[in-house]
């Protein structure tokens, strides 16, 4: 697959994604006329699929399909054997009608399955140009292709988009007011300085004026404490004599000295 087709059935998917909620793995409703183009031309239905969707997928047949490759006989088999791979969707007819038939049936007015055809048949195709958000697949010269958004499914989108900008009332009731009002404007004014040049404020500390008890000083117990240890000292003072009694100071005589001689005093 060439980079510029890839590109573009991965916008196209991504559409069907985010506009009509399509999700992995994508649900592929297969006709009989792919199943037997597919055998024939030696192609890799699920692979090839999966290639340009660009995503995981899960086959799908009807029982009326299969019934038709049934009615075809023995040269079919293997296209039988193929369908047989596949999940198998119950289309509720009692007795087995076309499979273009069976398939527009199964996707109904809306496609509220999200279904992915892969058919052959070109009226059907047509048919189904006509219901919005159904992508459709075939085969081309042995090229798998998906085919452009048709208009219809173009529509929705744009309907879809308008209604999300311009919503009713009901909706407006359900979400209410008050999401839809602009968010409050901050006001500018001027700014405070910068919290790094500020210096720190003085906190006071609890435990100034306190002695070691957890007390103030002027509590009245504290001055009683204080006015009781300092009368003791003073009755130890008075215990205590004075250092002067207990060792008294001397005064020393001073000799002479005379160089050579020493005079004694007593001998003079």
């Amino acid at each position: 697959m060439r980079q510029k087709r890839s590109k573009t059935y991965r916008k196209l998917m991504a559409l069907y994604s985010m506009t009509f909620g399509f999700r992995q793995p994508y649900q592929v409703l297969i006709d009989s006329e792919m199943c037997k183009l597919a055998t024939d031309t030696n192609i890799e239905l699920v692979k090839q699929i999966g290639a340009i969707l660009h995503g995981e997928i899960k086959p799908m047949i009807t029982q009326c399909c299969i019934h038709e490759l049934y009615l075809q006989g023995k040269s079919r088999q293997n296209a039988v054997d193929l369908a047989k791979t596949f999940e198998r969707r119950k289309c509720n007819h009692k007795e087995p009608i076309p499979g273009d038939e069976c398939l527009k049936s199964v996707v109904g007015d809306a496609n509220k399955h999200r279904y992915v055809i892969a058919c052959q048949s070109q009226p059907l195709r047509s048919k189904l140009r006509n219901i919005p958000a159904v992508p459709l697949v075939h085969i081309n010269r042995s090229v798998m292709v998906l085919e452009p958004a048709s208009d219809m499914t173009l529509a929705s989108k744009r309907k879809s988009e308008e209604q999300s900008l311009h919503p009713t009332a009901p909706d407006i009731a359900l979400v209410g007011p008050s999401s839809l009002d602009p968010p409050p404007k901050k006001r500018k004014g001027p700014k405070g300085p910068n919290p790094l040049s500020v210096k720190k404020k003085k906190v006071d500390n609890p435990t100034k004026g306190k002695n070691s008890s957890g007390r103030t000083h002027d509590d009245p117990r504290t001055l009683t404490e204080r006015k009781r240890k300092r009368n003791n000292d003073e009755d130890d003072a008075e215990d205590v004599e004075p250092r002067s009694v207990i060792h008294p100071t001397r005064k020393r005589k001073r000799r002479r000295k005379v160089e050579g001689l020493h005079v004694d005093k007593d001998c003079t």
